[in-house]
């Protein structure tokens, strides 16, 4: 097919946060974030601005120069390579703006669960479980970290140890016990 005939992205017809597979923000709630992954997408940011897009911006230069633009592949993929730059570079600009950093070492020692819990609970079959309540642009679910909008931190937040809460699964309510609360302690 023509390239002609291909629509290209603009600016504003990336999804909504512009990077697909990550789930938007709640309407009026905070971007809350651990200082480790405020500190992660930040150095994320520098990089992508200090180092990879102005590399790539000397290749398409270079290759641009070199004549007939659509049949040259390194000035077709350095452009393709530049917007996903330029729409990580907005993504995370707009996510750390509105982010929150929200310590929970501030938390060591409580017993009840807050952003940042390291939590340990048990269905009524008695299987245990162990999560820890992270930002949604730092939560990584093999590691055992969840969203603080997943439903199981939803149902978790502001209980104690040994609370009992509901959590509204595909199969119905199920009644987990809260059995441990960890925070990390202060540096």
């Amino acid at each position: 097919m023509n390239k002609a005939f291909v629509k290209e992205p603009e600016d504003g017809d990336d999804d909504e946060d512009g990077v697909p597979g990550l789930p938007p923000l709640p309407a009026g709630t905070r971007n809350y974030i651990t200082p480790a992954g405020y500190w992660r997408l930040r150095a994320e940011l520098m990089t992508l601005l200090d180092s990879e897009r102005p590399k790539i911006v000397e290749i398409v230069s270079w290759a641009a120069k070199n004549g007939d633009r659509s049949e040259n592949g390194d000035y077709l993929y350095g452009k393709k390579r530049l917007r996903e730059i330029d729409r990580r570079i907005r993504f995370l600009t707009k996510r750390l703006d509105i982010a929150e950093v929200a310590d929970p070492a501030m938390h060591h020692g409580k017993t009840q669960v807050f952003f940042g819990a390291t939590v340990t609970y048990a269905n009524a079959a008695g299987d245990e479980r162990t999560i820890t309540i992270k930002g949604i642009d730092e939560a990584d679910s093999l590691a055992g970290e969840v969203s603080w909008i997943a439903p199981i931190a939803r149902a978790l937040l502001k209980a104690h140890e040994g609370d009992e809460v509901s959590l509204l699964t595909p199969g119905g309510v199920e009644r987990i016990e809260v059995l441990a609360v960890h925070y990390p302690e202060p540096d």
